[in-house]
């Protein structure tokens, strides 16, 4: 994946990215260094949800990467 992330504009304006990284069966063990290293690659979509299980380490890859949280 380039680091130009193509986007789609949504119906009510907002762009988002085209592709992203899910996290549904990732364990917490491989979640941090797979969500550091999309995040490295360019991406900016990651989807996870609270019943995932893996929120903390979404958030720890997050916080130990240089992009900003509001890029996200």
């Amino acid at each position: 994946m380039t680091r130009d992330n193509p986007k789609l504009t949504l119906a009510n304006g907002v762009d988002m990215p085209a592709l992203g990284l899910g996290v549904y069966r990732s364990s917490p063990e491989e979640t941090v260094q797979a969500v550091a290293t999309a995040l490295t690659e360019g991406y900016r979509l990651i989807d996870t949800a609270a019943a995932y299980g893996n929120e903390r380490q979404v958030g720890e890859a997050l916080r130990q990467s240089e992009v900003d949280r509001d890029d996200v």
